[in-house]
């Protein structure tokens, strides 16, 4: 279904397997939120064209409890390197 959104197209659902903390599969079993609930990572080989859509499209998806898209929160972003 949420590979089926109209901004999220082209993305590749991937259920998380292994620990919760981390974004790599890490293990065999499903990964659950300290929630009980199950991640699902969303891979895509473009960036998202439109993220205001797709954090909306998301959070109106049935059986989608939240997102990590950080829409209208802030104005500025400070990205460092390791020097």
């Amino acid at each position: 279904v949420v590979g089926s959104l109209p901004a999220l197209k082209g993305c590749k659902p991937v259920l998380r397997m292994g620990s919760s903390a981390t974004n790599k599969p890490d293990g065999d079993e499903i990964a659950i939120s300290d929630n009980g609930n199950y991640l699902v990572d969303l891979h895509f080989d473009t960036p998202i064209a439109d993220t205001a859509a797709a954090a909306e499209q998301l959070k109106n998806t049935v059986g989608v409890v939240d997102h990590g898209l950080f829409v209208g929160m802030t104005y500025q972003v400070v990205v460092a390197g390791t020097d």
